[in-house]
């Protein structure tokens, strides 16, 4: 079982990344998942989309192809997503462009949001209302809110608000077990032979 992470901050040493690298350690720590592979949208390391992904430019299949492999045997996802202005992170909608049903498809993912305050609802359901339709990436009803997220999951227990530190880690290693669960499930979906219709290529 190998779970994938990404990490939709734009920023070095973000809060994002912070609670990535907390769930990359509880699927790892708590035998949730055999495998996870985390991947950083820090720096903006894929380019913004144009026709040549299409062509098949020999620059952007020397970029994608690593990452395609790894996202092919995923077998589901956590998307993280902190709250700029209200909206995903321009990188993260980047990814679902260039990604698409092959590597996400028929696969469940978790979502995440950050917030310094008690936003974080707004990425929520932009994720859930668009990033699916061609994907088909299949989002499992629970997801996770990590509001004041500079008071908890820290590797310091100092720097945490205990109570809500305590929440949140039991509530995050909880979804995860649930998205390991939908990915068993799922499988069977994929290996049926109906996921993939050429006809039926995009969502309606």
């Amino acid at each position: 079982m190998k779970i994938s992470i990404i990490s939709g901050s734009h920023r070095h040493n973000s809060q994002s990344e912070k609670v990535a690298r907390h769930i990359e350690k509880t699927l790892i720590d708590e035998n949730t998942a055999d495998q996870a592979w985390l991947y950083s949208l820090a720096g903006n390391p894929l380019p913004l989309w144009d026709e040549e992904v299409w062509n098949k430019s020999k620059a952007w299949e020397t970029l994608l192809k690593p990452l395609r492999k790894e996202l092919i045997d995923s077998d589901g996802f956590v998307f993280i997503a902190p709250e700029y202005h209200g909206q995903v992170p321009a990188g993260l909608k980047n990814f679902f462009l260039l990604f698409g049903k092959y590597e996400l498809g028929h696969k469940p993912a978790m979502i995440v949001t950050v917030s310094s305050g008690d936003g974080g609802s707004y990425p929520v359901a932009e994720l859930r209302m668009s990033s699916y339709k061609n994907s088909r990436v299949c989002y499992i009803p629970d997801h996770v809110i990590v509001r004041n997220v500079e008071s908890v999951l820290n590797e310091n227990p100092k720097d945490n608000d205990a109570s809500a530190d305590a929440y949140f880690r039991e509530r995050i290693d909880w979804n995860l077990r649930l998205l390991v669960e939908y990915a068993k499930a799922l499988k069977s979906v994929r290996e049926s032979g109906l996921a993939f219709h050429d006809k039926f290529g995009n969502g309606m």
